[in-house]
Parts: C-alpha cells; structure tokens; sequence
C-alpha cells in the first residue's frame, strides 16, 4: 500500500492540472460563411443527378474534360466513387449520372465534336464580357 502512496501522488498532480478550471473562459461565436457557387454541368437530362451527386467533390470541368468513356466505363467511375471513395450517391441516381455522362460524348451535345469543354462555356462570362 506504501509503494502505491507516490504513484498515487503523481497522479492527482498530474491529472489534477490537467481537469483544473480554466481561469479565463472561452467564448465561441456562430458566423454565417456564403460559400461561392461554381459552375454548374450544362442543362440536359439528368443533369440535376450530375450536379446533386458530383459537385460535392469534383469541378463541373474536371468531370467534362476526361475522355469519352463507354457506359460500361463511366457506370465502373461512378460505383468506385460509391463504393471505393464511399461517395453519398444514392443507388436510384447511378444509371442517371451515368446516361448523362455518355450523352456528354455521344453527340448529344455541342461540344461532341471536339470531346473538350471550354473553359469559358462551363465558368460563366469571361472578364471581357463585362465590359
């Protein structure tokens, strides 16, 4: 019992500093932050499901410049980014982020030809618009 009385001691010092009361107390303040909204995927058919799902971790043109991409390949994407990065896309959204996604490529769209999405047509005005 004698040999457990130091222990005991440096204990209660120890953790006695550590639980003490703060002598000055800390006030925290709420603030509102209005985060900037990016640019969004260009309209079409499930694009709601792109824009809900997506954006959350990828730029409107990070997603529209990859390369064309089969069905089968863009279905694969979307479930890694499901299953493997645990994105919170909804199983009931998947078949739509990905008919959107192959109709980008497809020839459903004016930018088809070419694969590629300007930057400008995805961003918004460009600065010598707003002169």
């Amino acid at each position: 019992m004698r040999a457990m009385l130091p222990i005991a001691l440096l204990a209660s010092v120890v953790f006695g500093a550590t639980y003490a009361p703060a002598e000055t107390k800390i006030k925290l303040k709420s603030i509102t932050v209005d985060l900037p909204v990016g640019p969004m995927f260009p309209d079409g058919p499930h694009a709601d499901a792109v824009n809900n799902n997506c954006l959350g971790c990828h730029s409107a043109g990070m997603v529209l410049n990859q390369p064309a991409l089969s069905k089968a390949q863009w279905k694969a994407e979307v479930n890694k980014m499901r299953m493997v990065y645990k994105a919170p896309i909804d199983a009931k959204d998947v078949d739509q982020i990905v008919d959107y996604l192959v109709s980008l490529k497809a020839g459903n769209s004016p930018h088809s030809r070419t694969g590629r999405y300007p930057l400008q047509d995805i961003e918004g005005p460009t600065e010598s618009a707003h002169h």
